[in-house]
């Protein structure tokens, strides 16, 4: 079982927990997304983000009531408030490196809608080049939903939880889709230790946490990586025989505490 989260994780940083997800509906959205973020400038308020969508029609929307349930699912993925601070951690990291928009999306995601997080069990365990096993999906989501969502419904999120995976570059192919490896960053690789220590995770269980392994990273590379974010002036990392002592307070400054 790839591990995300331990019972004492921080709903206040913007995670969202239970059996219910924006995957029923809609994909990570990441095109919309990036839309919006190009419009929109960093430190934004939250209703500049409402505005860019409904008012001035950024992403392009045929009428109002479409334009106000894209703004409602992009805000169930992804908060669109620099209060939120996974979102403003997110737009940070997002400005300063924007290729890496599609895995900061899903990491983002994953973090956000249940549904898709179960999806990470299956996906992420796969060698590159296989076929991605939509009744291994199935399973894997009716086990954390239970009986609540019919088998029309899962089918659904098994197809929008694939569109995201592709969105990230985990999946590539249109009927069948296979395995595909990304490639992880510093600042990704921050991001995952942010959200790993948001998730209650500490010391070297960060390294090895479903967070890092959503971007195909091994231990070592993601500790090599760690350092180069410590060098972007990201985060503060002392490692010492077993001692992991890692402060995120600069990637995020208004994070109380920031220790793992």
């Amino acid at each position: 079982m790839i591990r995300f989260q331990t019972n004492d994780f921080d709903q206040t940083l913007g995670f969202r927990a239970g059996d219910k997800g924006t995957h029923s509906s809609r994909t990570m959205m990441f095109t919309e997304l990036d839309a919006l973020i190009r419009v929109v400038p960093e430190g934004a308020a939250k209703q500049d983000y409402a505005d860019a969508v409904v008012s001035h029609n950024c992403l392009r929307k045929a009428t109002t009531a479409t334009r106000r349930l894209t703004l409602q699912r992009l805000t169930e993925l992804y908060g669109l408030d620099p209060k939120l601070p996974i979102f403003r951690v997110l737009r940070r990291l997002w400005d300063a490196e924007p290729s890496s928009g599609p895995l900061l999306s899903l990491l983002t995601a994953l973090a956000r809608d249940p549904l898709l997080l179960a999806t990470a069990q299956v996906i992420l365990p796969l060698n590159e080049g296989v076929e991605m096993p939509r009744k291994l999906m199935t399973e894997s989501l009716r086990s954390a939903v239970g009986t609540r969502l019919s088998d029309a419904t899962l089918d659904k999120v098994v197809r929008n939880a694939a569109s995201s995976w592709s969105q990230a570059g985990h999946l590539r192919g249109r009927t069948f889709k296979v395995r595909e490896k990304v490639t992880p960053t510093p600042r990704l690789v921050a991001f995952a230790l942010y959200l790993g220590t948001g998730a209650g995770l500490r010391g070297d269980d960060l390294l090895t946490s479903g967070w890092i392994k959503t971007l195909d990273c091994p231990p070592s590379q993601a500790l090599d990586l760690a350092i180069e974010a410590k060098k972007l002036g990201l985060l503060d990392l002392r490692v010492a025989g077993d001692v992991f002592d890692l402060s995120l307070s600069r990637l995020d400054p208004q994070i109380p505490g920031g220790r793992a």
